[in-house]
């Protein structure tokens, strides 16, 4: 049945049916001495640290007597869909292959085609288009930031009682204060505010002259860990101090946003191991990383075993986009790679992992999306979700946990005003419903449309990959001459989006066309403002940070150029929280 269920004859499911402490002696000299420790070396400090413990009359951490989990959020950036052992990848995976199958495999689970964008409807459970996000990335140098008037996850976690850190890239801006992870929810951050930067300096430079440091402890530049240490693996050396300092018998919440694997390509040298007859040096290196992802995952399960968290945890693994296959990512047998709307861009590898499943070691193939960990997430702690939050997420928890249906049939995976219109859209090719050339996707039950320009469209096969490439004569090319604006897919029957239905189905495309003009109805303006030169690291000592000064903000409260305000809709409801656009069409008519 496709997710969420329909009638045999509706509109939705004609067509193809469905196919198939901190911890002690870690001092700054053993670390430039042994850079990442390995788990032996650890262990063994730990030992030392439970000894004095006992020594001191304390009892041993156990698991938390609380009934709320710990959440353990990872989120690994610009991984490739196939570019995981158990999707048939040649690059090992072990961690993340056996952390799948004794859990929940998620094979339906989407995400958005960039950073930014995932990870705000992550922290969120609203869509762009209800943030002002819409666009592209936040880029370092714009006056812009997820909006300060959104509730994020931390911040309903904390109200619960939990403690709630980051660790790894945050990627939804700074250009204030109030705009840092501290101040959105965060008991403490260490890591990147930027989308990417040099995995061993932590240096960035966002343009010619424009660089800056941009490795962060709290809201301060953390200077003192610069030790040339792979970020990857420092990253889960801070995962362990944050679990080893922390009581289990109080909840936490970890959210580990990896910089691995994206560009640049950087790997300590023992992870090209087995890797060296890759060909393609992209590749090769992009394998690297992700093998030293792997063994850092596997860390962070010991280190959730070894402290007591293990037994009442829920452990989620996600992608935050599709993979780059010119930085080694490859997201084959699906179209299209990160950036576009095509499967490859925006289906994710993910999975959970937790004793606290009910169906363990299955398969879940129920609609998914990442807007959906908000609600499931704040109702396995016991929060309680606002009457005046409009959220785009479900709580999913029955559907992956228990295999019941996902009470979601739908999702809006964008709608870009500005993003390149297509010179060949039209409203009349939009059947006189949406203008075509606007680029927007959407997905409800087995169908899929897409308007305007999609992005980069090629398959790219593993062969691809066997030269300096990927070798383009390899890639399956598909030509932009003919002038198309818009394309219908069964994604059930069609995952691989090889059969345009738009000219088989034009009712099922105007409903579809429909259903982006309402959601379109319900859009914020776009939050995308030019680049501030104030930004510039070299007038705020060398680092990116928070450039608007407190004195510039008293004298225009809530109104800094390029940042349009979300309008607050006052009027109470009684909505469930994350239902779906189609059965309150009529409140976006009204």
């Amino acid at each position: 049945m496709a997710p969420g269920g329909c009638a045999p004859h509706h509109w939705l499911c004609k067509g193809t049916m469905l196919v198939g402490g901190v911890l002690v002696g870690f001092s700054v000299l053993s670390l430039l001495t042994y850079g990442y420790l390995s788990w032996d070396t650890l262990g063994s400090t730990l030992e030392e640290t439970e000894t004095t413990r006992a020594k001191l009359g304390e009892e041993p951490e156990a698991s938390a007597p609380t009934s709320q989990p710990h959440i353990v959020f990872i989120l690994a950036d610009d991984q490739g869909f196939r570019d995981v052992g158990y999707h048939g990848s040649e690059i090992r995976t072990p961690t993340l292959d056996r952390l799948a199958a004794e859990g929940v495999k998620l094979e339906n689970y989407y995400v958005q085609p960039m950073c930014t964008p995932s990870r705000s409807q992550f922290i969120t459970g609203k869509y762009q288009i209800h943030t002002g996000l819409q666009h592209s990335v936040i880029r370092p140098t714009q006056p812009n930031c997820l909006p300060l008037d959104n509730v994020t996850l931390p911040q309903k976690l904390k109200e619960v009682g939990y403690s709630t850190h980051m660790v790894g890239k945050w990627h939804l801006g700074f250009y204030r204060k109030e705009c840092m992870p501290t101040q959105r929810g965060f008991d403490s951050f260490f890591g990147s505010l930027l989308g990417s930067g040099d995995y061993y300096t932590h240096y960035k430079c966002d343009s010619p002259g424009i660089c800056g440091y941009d490795l962060y402890e709290n809201d301060n530049a953390a200077w003192d860990h610069d030790n040339g240490i792979y970020s990857t693996q420092m990253y889960t050396q801070k995962v362990q101090q944050i679990l080893a300092s922390h009581n289990p018998r109080t909840p936490i919440f970890l959210y580990i946003a990896y910089q691995a694997v994206h560009s640049p390509l950087q790997a300590p040298g023992k992870y090209f191991e087995h890797y060296r007859s890759i060909n393609n040096i992209n590749r090769r290196r992009y394998a690297a990383m992700l093998a030293c992802l792997d063994e850092a995952i596997n860390n962070v399960t010991l280190a959730l075993k070894r402290y007591g968290y293990y037994d009442n945890s829920i452990l989620i693994y996600s992608s935050d986009n599709g993979g780059q296959p010119t930085a080694g990512g490859s997201n084959w047998p699906l179209r299209g790679s990160k950036g576009s709307y095509w499967e490859g861009g925006i289906r994710a590898v993910g999975f959970v992992h937790s004793p606290l499943l009910k169906n363990k070691g299955s398969v879940c193939k129920e609609l998914v999306h990442i807007t959906d960990w908000f609600p499931t997430l704040i109702t396995l702690a016991e929060g309680q979700i606002d009457e005046d939050i409009q959220l785009d997420g479900y709580d999913i928890w029955e559907t992956i946990s228990e295999g019941r249906r996902s009470p979601r049939v739908d999702i809006l995976h964008n709608i870009d005003p500005i993003y390149t219109k297509a010179k060949n859209g039209s409203w009349a090719a939009g059947f006189g419903i949406w203008n075509t050339a606007i680029q927007s996707a959407i997905r409800v039950n087995h169908w899929k449309l897409l308007t305007g320009n999609p992005g980069y469209s090629d398959w790219v096969p593993p062969q691809s990959f066997s030269n300096v490439g990927p070798n383009r004569w390899h890639n399956e090319r598909v030509s932009w001459m003919t002038g198309k604006t818009v394309w219908l897919f069964n994604i059930t029957a069609d995952p691989y989006e090889r059969v345009d239905l738009s000219g088989k189905y034009p009712d099922i495309v105007k409903q579809l066309l429909r259903r982006l003009s309402q959601f379109n109805k319900t859009a914020v303006p776009v939050r995308y403002p030019a680049k501030d030169p104030r930004s510039n690291p070299k007038l705020n000592g060398g680092v990116w940070g928070p450039w608007f000064k407190e004195d510039e903000k008293k004298k225009k409260p809530g109104k800094i150029k390029g940042e349009n305000k979300q309008k607050k809709n006052k009027k109470k409801t009684s909505q469930k929280k994350g239902q779906s656009l189609h059965c309150r069409l009529h409140l976006a008519d009204g």
